[in-house]
């Protein structure tokens, strides 16, 4: 027999640095293009630098709330399946 092939196990999702990088350039990017071909005054570059900081932020911001969400989601799994097993053994 065949061995069974390996599996890649399922990326994680990146919490900090990769998540702020990936909003900074689509914030940024957005900014950039959407009045015009290219920011060229020194105000227009501090307001695509800006927009890219919030941009940047906010899907980190995003990342980590949902990160916090599925936390306390298992965890509040976890206490029903406990008190259901409690339940269970009660009425065997």
């Amino acid at each position: 027999m065949r061995p069974l092939p390996r599996l890649m196990p399922a990326p994680t999702p990146r919490i900090g640095g990769g998540t702020f990088v990936q909003g900074f350039v689509a914030g940024a990017c957005v900014s950039a293009f959407q009045d015009q071909a290219s920011p060229l005054s020194r105000t227009e570059l501090k307001r695509v630098l800006r927009h890219g900081l919030q941009g940047g932020t906010a899907l980190l911001a995003a990342a980590a709330g949902a990160a916090g969400v599925l936390i306390i989601e298992r965890m509040l799994r976890a206490r029903v399946q406990t008190e259901q097993e409690k339940k269970d053994v009660q009425e065997a």
